[in-house]
Parts: structure tokens; sequence; C-alpha cells
């Protein structure tokens, strides 16, 4: 692939004609939600005042926790305009938490900042979970595009040592449209607000650290995104297979990048019944 092939690739503008579309929908429906569960409780996992989550709760007691982590290219996005999946999950006693984050456009690139926050704001709902209501050895994972790569960060996190938390800290993920291996990113026009060095390619690219993998994952895309996160994505699941480790493969057929995760809010989308049947499954 030439230099402007790969860039085209991690432009995902060019495989969605309707990308500002769909991105208004996640805010006015995120919106509704609102409408319909109340606003969220807020806590500080952190003491940036950025370092937030908007925990959208269950009448359940004691209930299963999904974290969401957002897209936007690790540069923009709120954790508000990711409460439109809110609703299905709480009618089905389960807590829907959507987190925020820094920019990276305000650390400088740097990735290693991100990968930290979104740790210690899951490090946190662990040990805070009673706070809500929640499970605390019951937490999912849920992350779209670069949340996606985030979230896959966090599967391949060795807890143990890191945080002093057990090592199947986390139940389950969904990694939506994601990216695993960040070779390819920091040679692409990414590089031009990325500060990806040898060290943060190695230690943030999940595919290279799958042997602390230690929960089921489902991978996903749709038939109508870039062709390289369609690649990347199904190389990540064929690693997680080939070293027997729990993966389910699920593709949205005629969906692009920005369109899948709209099936999270459904009561019959591709996303909300892979991800609830992971849930259900382990909750017994």
């Amino acid at each position: 692939m030439d230099q402007e092939s790969l860039d085209a690739a991690y432009e995902q503008s060019n495989y969605a004609s309707n990308m500002l579309e769909v991105i208004d929908r996640y805010q006015s429906n995120s919106e509704k939600a609102r409408h319909e569960t109340g606003e969220p409780k807020l806590f500080q996992y952190g003491e940036k005042d950025i370092e937030k989550l908007d925990v959208y709760t269950t009448s359940k007691s004691n209930a299963p926790i999904v974290i969401f982590i957002h897209g936007g290219a690790w540069r923009i996005g709120f954790a508000e305009d990711y409460a439109f999946p809110a609703p299905l999950f709480t009618k089905a006693g389960i807590h829907w938490i959507a987190m925020d984050f820094d920019s990276v456009l305000d650390v400088e690139g740097d990735l290693m900042v991100l990968a930290g926050q979104v740790r210690r704001s899951i490090a946190w709902v662990y040990n805070n979970a009673k706070k809500f209501s929640g499970d605390k050895d019951n937490i999912y994972l849920c992350g779209h595009s670069s949340g996606a790569h985030l979230a896959a960060v966090c599967l391949t996190t060795d807890w143990q040592s890191g945080f002093n938390l057990p090592a199947d800290i986390i139940k389950g993920g969904l990694c939506c449209s994601g990216m695993y291996d960040l070779e390819p990113v920091r040679l692409s026009a990414r590089s031009e607000y990325l500060n990806i060095t040898e060290e943060t390619e190695n230690k943030l690219s999940p595919q290279r650290h799958l042997d602390k993998l230690s929960a089921p994952v489902i991978i996903s895309h749709g038939t109508d995104e870039s062709p390289e996160f369609i690649r990347q994505s199904n190389e990540f699941a064929q690693a997680v297979e080939k070293i027997n480790k729990t993966v389910d493969y699920v593709i949205g057929i005629g969906l692009n990048h920005f369109e899948i995760l709209e099936t999270l809010a459904e009561q019959s989308g591709l996303l909300a019944i892979s991800l609830l049947k992971m849930i259900q499954k382990n909750s017994g």
C-alpha cells in the first residue's frame, strides 16, 4: 500500500459520506436517552476536570456494568454524546457508563496518557461500584473506533502488577471498528498529530499482548468500512482465535464505520444482541 492509499485508509470520511449526519444522530439520540433515563450520576475518577464518568443506572441492585469508550480518532468526542445506548441496557438491568478522557491534541499526541486515563477509570469503577449499586465482579468494556483500540489495550493489561487488581477484572469486551496494531497508524497521516514512538507502538498494540487477554471478546466491523479497519479487525480476531481464546467475530452487512455503532442501541441490533448475550451468559 502506497502512502496516499494508507493515509486514505485511516480517514473514515472517505468511506462514509454520511459521517456527520450519523454523528449528529449520536448527539440527538443521546439527548432523547437522557429524557428517558434521567441525567446520569457524575463521578470523578481522576483530578482533571475531564476525568469523569457519566453513569446511567438501572433499578436493579448489584447489577452488571458496561463501560463505553468513545472513538473520534483519539481527538474528539465526549461521554455525553454516547448516552444513546443507555436506555436499552438500563432496561435490561445493566448500568451504562460513558467515560471522558483527554483529547490527544491536549497531551502532545501522547496516547500513553489516554491509555492511563482509561485504565484508571476502570480501576475506579471496580473499587467504587457500590456507590451506584454496581457489581464490581461483572464489568464489561465496549469501545468504538479509537475507543475500541483503548478497550483492547485494557483487555490486554496486566491488572495484577499494574494496579494490584484481579487479572480478570474485565469479564468481557466488545471492540467495534478498531485498530489493534499501531504500526500502520504511525506510518499514516495520523502521525501529524500522534506522537507514537516505537515504545508506544509496542506497548499500545493489543495484538502483541494477547498473552494478557483473559476475557472473551467480540470483534466487529461493518462491510462498508475502510479496508484497513476491516483488515485490522480480521487479523485481531484471527490472532485471538489462534491462541485458543474466546472470540466472536461479528460483521455488520451494509454498514459503515459510524452506522454500525447505532446497532448497539437497538433491541434487535447486531451489537446489542452480541453484547447482551455475552453479559447474560456470564451472569448466569
